[in-house]
């Protein structure tokens, strides 16, 4: 009985040594590249958006 419960405990030990293992395995990758996206012209954005005129896209037209 006194085998039994000594492998037991050892297996719990390496059960939670394993765990801990897993865990720690953390990648981190160094891609904190910043795009710059263009905006897009006021007449661009109508011809995407099929409206008739482009006042609605042209920021200094915004009220």
């Amino acid at each position: 009985m006194k085998i039994f419960k000594t492998s037991r405990f050892a297996v719990q030990i390496i059960m939670l040594l394993f765990a801990v293992s897993i865990t720690s395995c953390v990648v981190h990758t160094g891609t904190t590249k910043t795009v710059k996206t263009k905006q897009v012209p006021p007449g661009q954005a109508k011809k995407m958006n099929g409206d008739k005129s482009a006042k609605n896209y042209a920021p200094g037209q915004n009220k």
